[in-house]
């Protein structure tokens, strides 16, 4: 080849490069965010392909030096979003660099999460992460922190307490700051702590927050010290997974534990993990004596548990050597187990965004869950704030005399329901919740440990009601209207016709009301044997005489109303009832305002803003 031919080929093969570059910009993949090749690697190695939504939203502009504020489901791959930026910015170890990245989670699962991630992603890297949680010595974290590494994740408080202990220790270099759920750091009462670190940053460095929950007014957070952050919210409309099936129990208080050993002993299969969320550290401790009693080993995890045995159990759980985890929500956050199937409200948590976190563990990864949910006659307001929230409809199932009377219709009426994303609450099956409570009650009544733990979960319950914040009152209202419901559809294959027929007759039989009182009856049999009735019974008949008017007037009211919510769709959001009385109205108030540039003081969204919303009085500036 002749030295005239030697350019040409080359710029050939230039020109293929750039052609394979250009191919790669335009996928959409990892390959378009010229990542570094030590850090696609890793990327790479972790099995990630295409980056999810909330990735290809966040990282180019994280990448790029600003501030971000984001927003997405659980599950949908936020910690990767501020962990691949964060190698990429960093690049390689810097031996006196300093400190260069914090990131700050609420609880010690959750930085432990986030150091196993940052440890896989970071693999081909020669950058040092330091641990700083509660529960670990401070000796080790000392030696950790004297090998000069590139980034901490810690936890406020022991942050706070490594900066008091140390005092050449400083935070002066940080340069990438990574508020992780941040929602829940806001609310947890680390304002203090959280403002004395911030005083300690420098000015110039780089700020993200991420939850799964953030309220879109960014006034309780702009005093974190943002630099015209932009705002990704993405899942606003679909805040759980549609693979997730909602699945909501009511009955009494008392019969929780009957229910819960017959959902795992029936309902849910060997094969499948589940996360039982409970209220207080005492109703795991007693669970899991009772299941250990009934034959079934759970693993547990709360708050102050010790650390060795959290770990114990968690990894047991995780290596699916148990099949069920009892938890409390403070534990829970962080706990990241990818292939979980059922989640188990055994109390219904007070906050809608409380509810997204935690059933948000299950339906990952294109794998389909169950939500289970048990309601008490309390927690009722609670689920109508909730289905507020979602924007979602929800209605009772239809009693087992509706269903005898036409057992097809019914059931392909629900099935569409659920199909179209509604929501069906019932009852369980009477007949099973009694022979199950009457097992656990000899079970508790054989045990002085259940008999105490009985009583702390008594007391620990009645202080955790106090402190929980209250229902919209609006949702208290419409509680108390709801019709009664039937059997839950999901034991529609469990009871036969007989049965069916039974629960019906139950349900009459506990509607029927005399049509004598118990005084006029008795004049009655006195007068079929020819006996002189008694005063009282006159009294009776008079006083009938003069209110049965005003009685059957208010029995037609109560029926003609039964049946008018009958032939409506049978769906309790009243915002969208009140959209369709608008729409049908055909004379239209005129407006003074311009729809187009108006700005109402209530959102349209305000059911939705207060689930998500940050409680002012525990705002990140307060120093009290």
């Amino acid at each position: 080849m002749s030295s005239r031919d030697q350019p040409m080929v080359s710029s050939k093969a230039e020109l293929k490069r750039r052609d394979k570059m250009k191919k790669k910009s335009k996928s959409g993949g990892f390959e378009s965010m010229n990542l570094s090749l030590n850090v696609f690697r890793g990327v790479k190695r972790k099995g990630y392909k295409v980056p999810t939504p909330i990735q290809r939203k966040t990282m180019p502009l994280i990448l790029s030096g600003l501030d971000v504020v984001a927003m997405a489901r659980t599950g949908s791959g936020k910690t990767a979003a501020f962990l691949i930026p964060m190698l990429q910015r960093l690049n390689q170890h810097v031996p006196q660099g300093g400190v260069r990245a914090l990131i700050l989670s609420p609880t010690r699962d959750l930085a432990l999460q986030t150091l196993k991630f940052t440890k896989e992603l970071g693999r081909h890297t020669d950058l040092r992460t330091s641990l700083l949680v509660g529960g670990d010595s401070m000796e080790s974290q000392f030696e950790e922190l004297a090998q000069n590494p590139d980034t901490i994740i810690a936890t406020p408080g022991r942050l706070m307490h490594h900066l008091s202990e140390v005092d050449d220790m400083s935070l002066k270099t940080v340069e990438y700051v990574v508020f992780d759920e941040a929602d829940c750091l806001f609310g947890m009462g680390f304002a203090e702590q959280l403002h004395k670190i911030l005083t300690q940053l420098s000015e110039n460095r780089q700020t993200l927050l991420f939850s799964a929950t953030l309220p879109s007014a960014l006034a309780e957070f702009a005093k974190a010290g943002l630099r015209d952050p932009h705002l990704v919210r993405l899942d606003l409309e679909t805040r759980i997974s549609p693979d997730l099936k909602l699945t909501f129990f009511t009955l009494r208080p008392e019969e929780k534990y009957a229910a819960l050993i017959y959902l795992i002993r029936e309902q849910i299969t060997s094969a499948q993990q589940t996360l039982i969320f409970v209220s207080t550290k005492h109703h795991v401790e007693f669970l899991n004596v009772l299941f250990r009693e009934d034959g079934i080993e759970p693993s547990v995890c709360y708050g102050d548990m010790d650390q060795d045995a959290r770990k114990i159990h968690v990894a047991r759980f995780r290596s699916r050597k148990t099949m069920l985890l009892i938890v409390t929500d403070v534990a829970a956050r962080g706990i990241d187990i990818p292939l979980l199937d059922n989640v188990i409200n055994w109390d219904f948590p007070p906050k809608p965004k409380i509810f997204i976190h935690r059933v948000g563990r299950a339906a990952r990864a294109g794998r389909t869950g169950t939500a289970f949910s048990f309601v008490t006659s309390d927690d009722m307001p609670y689920v109508l704030d909730l289905h507020l929230f979602l924007s979602k409809p929800i209605w009772p199932a239809p009693t087992e005399e509706k269903v005898l009377q036409d057992m097809d219709g019914v059931m392909s009426k629900i099935d569409d329901a659920v199909a179209n994303g509604e929501t069906v609450y019932g009852r369980f099956p009477q007949t099973v919740l009694d022979l199950v409570s009457d097992r656990i009650r000899e079970t508790i009544d054989s045990s002085g440990e259940l008999i105490a733990l009985q009583k702390a979960c008594t007391n620990a319950f009645r202080l955790y009601s106090k402190t929980k914040p209250s229902p919209s009152k609006e949702s208290i209202r419409r509680a108390k209207d709801l019709p009664h419901e039937g059997l839950h559809p999901i034991f529609k294959n469990v009871l036969e016709g007989g049965e069916l027929m039974a629960l019906a007759f139950s349900e009459r039989l506990k509607a029927f009301r005399p049509k004598q009182t118990i005084l006029e009856a008795e004049g009655e049999a006195s007068r079929s044997k020819h006996m002189q009735p008694g005063q009282w019974a006159d009294v009776m008949k008079k006083k009938r005489a003069v209110h049965e008017e005003i009685i059957n007037l208010v029995h037609q009211q109560r029926s003609s109303k039964t049946i008018n919510e009958e032939d409506d769709e049978p769906e309790i959001t009243s915002s969208k009832k009140k959209e369709k009385k608008a729409a049908g109205s055909k004379r239209k108030a005129k407006s003074f305002r311009d729809e187009e540039f108006y700005i109402s003081s209530v959102p349209t969204n305000h059911h939705m803003e207060a689930g998500l919303s940050v409680r002012a009085d525990q705002g990140f500036g307060s120093n009290r």
